[in-house]
């Protein structure tokens, strides 16, 4: 594993159109496994697939700025700059996504083309954020995660179809720091909506859902395309919230397409 900057432990495969890849919460870049090992292609060369480790998550260092996705997207840029990158293609999985529109708005020539799968661009309303605000004291407070497992939250994560999965997510969840859960719930709770950056973002644009996503409803997904028209969207059937795991075929053939776009010019 490579560390760019020193800061960010970072997992990378493969060379070709750069392709940033945002993890979900709570997990990190463990759970791109698929796609590091299948995107680059049989011969290595298609992409160059660097998924990073979120601040706190990981081994990456969580640092003392107040909770901000600008401050995580912020951190991407530094990452290009230490790998030599000028622009890349930059796809984030629900927590994600969030901050890759937080640095499509933030650094938008630094993007070559944008994903957006299981996300959305509207701001958390009044309950959802005193639910953040709720998990965030109570980890804190037990310094555990505990709470995140005895409310299934892997298993609602994942579709119907997925549930042989808990055990892995689990296992990605239980590894996350409680400080790095408070401090992504309350980032993430902060965030403003985005859909204006979505409309104004000028590369090849493609959002997944998954048609069993009991997280995030597949009108989210729609409201970004129609957002954003010249986007491509792709549902996959039977697929929850974590569709990277749940249906890796399908999800990278939609990169895939992405990656084709943004060569095409």
């Amino acid at each position: 594993m490579t560390q760019l900057p020193s800061a960010v432990s970072v997992r990378e495969s493969g060379t070709g159109t750069p392709l940033v890849l945002l993890h979900a919460f709570p997990l990190n870049s463990a759970m791109w496994s698929a796609q590091l090992d299948e995107l680059p292609g049989p011969t290595g060369d298609e992409a160059r697939v660097i998924a990073p480790d979120q601040r706190g998550f990981g081994g990456t260092a969580l640092g003392t700025d107040e909770p901000s996705l600008d401050a995580v997207a912020d951190d991407v840029a530094l990452l290009l700059d230490a790998a030599g990158i000028d622009r890349a293609v930059l796809g984030g999985l629900s927590m994600g996504g969030y901050v890759a529109l937080a640095f499509a708005r933030r650094h938008p020539d630094r993007l070559a083309g944008l994903l957006l799968a299981n996300t959305k661009a509207t701001a958390d309303t009044g309950p959802a954020r005193a639910n953040r605000e709720r998990i965030a004291t109570a980890v804190l407070a037990r310094d555990s995660v505990r709470l995140l497992l005895d409310e299934r939250m892997a298993a609602g994560q994942l579709g119907p179809d997925s549930q042989h999965l808990v055990d892995r997510v689990q296992a990605l969840i239980a590894a996350a720091p409680p400080a790095a859960v408070a401090w992504a719930q309350r980032a993430m709770a902060a965030r403003p909506e985005t859909l204006d950056v979505l409309a104004g973002v000028r590369v090849p644009t493609t959002v997944v859902a998954g048609a069993e996503d009991g997280l995030m409803p597949l009108a989210e997904a729609e409201l970004m395309a129609r957002a954003r028209p010249e986007a491509e969207l792709t549902v996959l059937p039977g697929v929850g919230h974590l569709s990277a795991i749940e249906a890796p075929e399908a999800f990278d053939a939609a990169v895939r397409r992405l990656l084709a776009r943004v060569a095409a010019g």
